[in-house]
């Protein structure tokens, strides 16, 4: 219910919005746990996708990365006005934002996104998950779907998070924004940043590529495979004890990319689990557990990356619990608790 409304939003959304000046949403991308085998409580999954942006035409974004050094790096998408007199993009009926008068635009045709969604000159992430979600509601009337399941649209913040539900059944979704870095699989994403983050503030998400890199191992591993199998026991146990479920994935990734996908059957689930704490446990010691996607040479080549993710040195995920000691003492808790 959820992949097949999802598709028919982003599908409607693409047709209506191809001739305005408002992003033009692509087909949404499945990621997260939920659609990667695992989820920790299937009653209560969270059915994640990333809708990835385009510009609209006479638009062009440009991104522009935050250079402040933090641990997650961060972008700005630029929004430019590019000229569409003479390359035949518009309609007879539409003008070019960059050269006609801007009386004349106010007069004739709807803005331009710099001032629709934009805070200054750089997309504005809560103005365009409100923005979103108000096409959502619109679009909803005229789906089928609607007439057999309610919807209901919870606040926006950086993402449109939604609830169906009918009779007993109830499903949950977030849909996050996203725009493509290239033709990779990498993109600057508007999901929950911490607080305080600027609205024009893009953080650079690895979701899509380790989704693939997900869909890549189920393909290449017995069919009885443990992988998720292990991820999903392990996570459902870490939920308020200093670690987080994406600390695990991070190691079961590694481990799927170090031994054998032929020693994943059911009958290793138990050794494999073990192998799993093991890990986890060397990375608390030295406090060190590197991405599993940018700066690994292992990283499976047919996924697409930009050249800097490939040369960048592997980020530590555990580089706060080398400063913070009560962080770190917390975090050895909940190992303990998982044991």
């Amino acid at each position: 219910v959820i992949c097949d409304l999802m598709d028919k939003l982003t599908a409607f959304f693409g047709q209506g919005l191809s001739h305005s000046f408002y992003p033009v949403p692509q087909g949404a991308i499945r990621v997260g746990s939920a659609f990667e085998g695992w989820s920790p409580c299937a009653g209560d999954a969270v059915y994640q996708v990333l809708v990835p942006l385009s510009p609209p035409r006479g638009h062009a974004f440009h991104l522009e990365l935050d250079t402040a050094g933090m641990p997650q790096r961060n972008f700005w998408v630029h929004v430019e006005l590019m000229c569409t007199c003479t390359r035949g993009q518009l309609r007879e009926d539409m003008l070019c934002c960059l050269h006609h008068p801007e009386q004349g635009l106010r007069r004739k045709q709807e803005p331009s996104l710099l001032h629709t969604l934009c805070t200054g000159s750089y997309l504005d992430v809560q103005k365009t998950a409100q923005w979103f979600c108000r096409c959502v509601r619109v679009a909803w009337l005229l789906l089928p779907q609607s007439r057999h399941w309610r919807l209901t649209l919870l606040p926006p913040s950086r993402s449109c998070r939604l609830q169906l539900s009918k009779d007993r059944e109830s499903f949950m979704a977030e849909m996050i924004f996203g725009v493509r870095r290239g033709d990779s699989a990498i993109f600057v994403g508007s999901q929950p940043a911490e607080a305080g983050t600027a609205s024009t503030t893009w953080t650079e998400i690895c979701a899509v590529a380790e989704a693939k890199f997900f869909r890549h191992i189920s393909r290449q591993a017995p069919q009885d495979s443990c992988h998720c199998r292990c991820l999903q026991l392990l996570s459902r146990s870490v939920t308020g004890v200093g670690l987080s479920s994406y600390t695990l994935k991070t190691v079961l990734m590694h481990l799927l990319s170090s031994v054998p996908l032929t020693r994943w059957h059911r009958r290793d689930f138990l050794q494999r689990t073990k192998d799993i704490l093991m890990h986890l446990r060397c990375s608390l010691e030295t406090t060190r557990l590197h991405h599993f996607v940018i700066g690994n040479e292992r990283f499976s080549v047919e996924i697409s990356l930009p050249s800097d993710l490939w040369l960048a040195e592997a980020p530590n995920l555990f580089q706060h619990l080398a400063s913070d000691p009560a962080a770190h003492g917390k975090a050895v808790q909940g190992y303990n608790r998982l044991l």
